[in-house]
């Protein structure tokens, strides 16, 4: 029953949602969306600089954003793609270049007589309006949420990491392509509601009815992070001293949680302290670390994470791994921050390695409880939560065409980083790759094998079969076995060619499976002990 009810949970997107979604066929616009086309491949943003005024009584927004960029290659009359989904308009859209422009669909299309050259900038500024659309179950479906406050104040935000930012923002809609000078966002409220983005406040000001608050983002940043929040909010900070120095923290909440987020987000500095021991130092001190009240659940909201587990440890008060170590802490503080790491500092090109972001995370929440209880609760909540995994499609989706795979990349791709971890049979090594990676991609989008290869290069083991087996199939390898007495005769079935995953018994014993059957002679006559930290099926045969 408890296997049923967690699986349940999944597929009620209650646990970990799909955020794409998956059409039997792809189209043209699937691939103008989720591919680096000639209509993005020849500039690179380099800084967004928009404002927001959303309308709560007409569920509408209005605003702008001035896009500046350089030209990567020489390009002779070029069509430049700026994203900006219907049923949002662009009102007006003015370059530093002689232009024209026509929307269609969900993209602008901006065309030129002139010939660019490598290095040279330029600006793209469009001032847009409408009803976006409406989310339905944020964050899963994605959309903007017009709500009230239990106070019965206006209440609104945008998740938008499946769907995109294009959604309600005119942007270069693409992960592989983030402003790397940041972003300065204006959001105007009205005066007696708070508007609270990315990074820090550098001002604020009152006109009439309307108060605009300007945030900066000084780090580069991936669209989907790009958040604005106007509510009732108070503010409260703090600090933690990390490995770059003194972090501010800044906490945003609806005025009657003020009690209830001082006492729970106490658990944020320990949260810190673990991440930087196991990831390296956090990736935005220039840009703060701030947790903001939010009309769902929760999202990764770089230097503004979207709180809304309802200041309850716990998935809002459930154990996804069943076991009760995860009623310990509180799940979206602990996941979403840990996603600071491994999404917003290391980001996916494509949509489709987006197992890097969330199994990484997803194991950030075992590495948080080894750091906050013990290891031997980090093992317990890592194999506990193998019951939510589905094997229903590969984890890695389809390139180009803004397709995750299968929601296994949590659980599933966290147990794939647990049982390489067991391989190396280093914590130490294991810690200083984790640290690297971020290091080695810091501020970068990067592929699947850029991040195999490292993993590869620093541990000294090849798992690019390992990788293959949990990243690009749905089959678990399983270990049948025979014992008698102090021979054990073992082989891999369900498994890749040439699969290499040796496997630790009896605690100190390694056996190299194939799946050609083997035997070896037990240092323990008694029946063999298997690690269960390993993502495998064992089975006793005949």
């Amino acid at each position: 029953m408890k296997k049923l009810s967690y699986t349940l949970l999944f597929a009620s997107a209650l646990a970990f949602g799909q955020f794409f979604e998956k059409p039997a066929t792809f189209t043209k616009q699937d691939t103008l969306k989720g591919s680096n086309t000639k209509f993005r491949n020849f500039w690179d943003v380099k800084k967004y600089e928009l404002s927001v005024e959303p309308d709560f009584e007409q569920k509408s927004i209005k605003g702008a954003n001035k896009i500046s960029f350089e030209i990567i290659k020489d390009v002779t009359n070029p069509t430049f793609q700026i994203d900006l989904q219907k049923p949002m308009k662009a009102d007006k859209i003015e370059a530093s270049f002689p232009m024209e422009f026509k929307q269609d669909g969900d993209f602008i299309f901006i065309t030129t007589n002139k010939n660019f050259k490598k290095g040279e900038k330029y600006t793209i500024d469009v001032t847009y309006s409408g009803n976006p659309v409406i989310a339905k179950k944020a964050p899963w479906d994605g959309g903007w949420v017009f709500t009230k406050d239990e106070n019965g104040n206006p209440w609104m935000s945008v998740a938008d990491e499946g769907i995109g930012a294009s959604i309600w923002l005119p942007t270069k809609d693409i992960w592989s392509d983030e402003p790397d000078n940041g972003i300065i966002m204006k959001i105007i409220t009205p005066k007696d509601l708070v508007g609270v983005g990315n990074g820090r406040l550098i001002d604020k000001k009152t006109e009439g009815d309307k108060t605009t608050f300007t945030w900066e983002v000084k780090n580069p940043i991936n669209a989907y992070s790009i958040i604005p929040n106007v509510g009732k909010y108070v503010n409260f900070k703090d600090t933690f001293n990390g490995e770059k120095g003194k972090l501010d923290l800044d906490y945003w909440v609806l005025d009657y949680n003020l009690e209830k987020a001082k006492k729970q987000f106490q658990q944020v500095k320990p949260m810190l302290s673990a991440f930087e021991y196991w990831f390296g130092p956090y990736p935005f001190y220039e840009d703060s670390y701030k947790l903001v009240d939010s009309p769902y659940l929760g999202m990764e909201h770089q230097s503004s994470v979207a709180y809304g587990n309802k200041y309850m440890n716990g998935y809002l008060g459930r154990d996804l791994s069943g076991t009760g170590v995860g009623l310990k802490w509180d799940f979206i503080i602990i996941h979403e921050s840990g996603h600071e790491w491994f999404a917003n500092n290391i980001t996916a090109k494509d949509q489709a390695d987006m197992w890097i972001h969330e199994s990484f995370t997803n194991y950030s929440e075992v590495l948080f409880t080894e750091k906050y209880l013990d290891k031997k609760s980090a093992d317990i909540y890592a194999i506990g939560i193998r019951n939510i995994i589905s094997n229903d499609v590969p984890i890695i989706g389809k390139y180009g065409v803004r397709n995750e795979g299968s929601g296994d990349m949590y659980p599933k791709g966290a147990n794939m980083i647990h049982t390489i971890r067991q391989v190396i049979n280093n914590d130490e090594k294991f810690r200083q790759i984790l640290r690297g990676l971020n290091k080695e991609f810091y501020h970068q989008t990067v592929t699947t094998q850029q991040i195999e290869n490292y993993i590869n290069s620093k541990s000294g083991i090849d798992f690019s079969s390992v990788f293959t087996q949990y990243l690009r199939t749905i089959k678990v390898p399983t270990l049948e076995y025979s014992q008698n007495g102090e021979a054990l005769k073992f082989r891999y079935t369900n498994v890749v060619k040439n699969f290499k995953l040796p496997i630790r018994i009896d605690g100190e014993q390694t056996i190299t499976p194939t799946e050609e059957w083997q035997t070896v002679k037990l240092k323990k006559g008694t029946p063999v002990e298997f690690n269960k930290n390993y993502y495998v099926n064992y089975k006793k045969v005949q």
